[in-house]
């Protein structure tokens, strides 16, 4: 039961079926992702049976803070590189309710992505493999699985496996610390729905209503930001530099210590 494969295939069907609980709505995607951690925490303690210090409280606010800072200066620049290739006309509808849903929506998204993606795969396929391994699996899943969103395309998948799959596992691997990678998702994707860009093909009610004017290269055409060349570069800028951190910190797993 301890074997890591186990484990992984446990917590998914675990976290998985509280993800769904999002399909009710922004209220119900928070509470299907306070359930995925309990979830979470439940299979590492009685199926992996070891200790969960990614996803400890202590210190989780300002490891989610500083994740939304990053986040928030990877889509500031992304969009400062590219808005001239976009045109801008103010939402009609009322902010409040429209950021609080936006918020809701991508918390609820975000927790549960990491738990499953980072907390789970990451950590099962680098016990198996090491780091370096798990980092590429995953981020290729986690490319592959957007494939069949709307106006998914096979570059959009590329793009989505390097700017959210590399950098977000860099970002764990460097901090160890799934709150951190929480705030990273969660500020990009609320930031770019706010701004009226769709989300990984999934258009929704923002701030603004955005129309891309420029280069499908440059603005992602309607699968949104995500399929633009400029986050990719930018994503990774930002891992990079994160991964050499991670190995300075002793936090890559070799190969040789993965299959011992």
């Amino acid at each position: 039961m301890r074997f890591p494969l186990v484990w992984l295939l446990v917590g998914m069907a675990g976290v998985g079926a509280a993800s769904t609980l999002s399909l009710g709505g922004p209220a119900l995607g928070l509470v299907g992702a306070v359930a995925g951690v309990v979830v979470y925490r439940l299979v590492m303690r009685y199926v992996a049976r070891r200790d969960t210090p990614e996803i400890a409280g202590r210190g989780a606010v300002p490891q989610l803070l500083f994740g939304v800072v990053v986040g928030v200066v990877f889509i500031g620049v992304s969009v400062l590189m590219v808005i001239t290739e976009f045109s801008f006309s103010r939402s009609p509808g009322h902010p409040l309710p429209i950021v609080a849903t936006m918020a809701a929506v991508s918390l609820g998204a975000a927790v549960t992505e990491e738990l499953l993606f980072r907390g789970l795969a990451l950590q099962a396929l680098e016990r198996m493999f090491g780091s370096w391994v798990a980092l590429a699996i995953t981020a290729l899943l986690f490319g592959l699985l957007h494939l069949a969103n709307p106006a998914g395309t096979v570059w959009s998948s590329v793009a989505i496996a390097v700017e959210a799959g590399v950098l977000l596992g860099a970002a764990f691997l460097w901090r160890r610390n799934v709150w951190f990678v929480v705030g990273l998702h969660f500020a990009w994707n609320t930031a770019v729905g706010l701004l009226g860009i769709p989300v990984s093909g999934h258009a929704a009610d923002g701030l603004l209503i955005t129309r891309p004017v420029g280069p499908e290269l440059l603005t992602g055409g309607a699968f949104g930001l995500e399929a633009s060349i400029i986050p990719v570069i930018v994503s990774l800028l930002l891992a990079i530099p994160m991964l050499i951190l991670a190995g300075r910190r002793g936090n890559l797993v070799p190969l040789r210590r993965a299959r011992h």
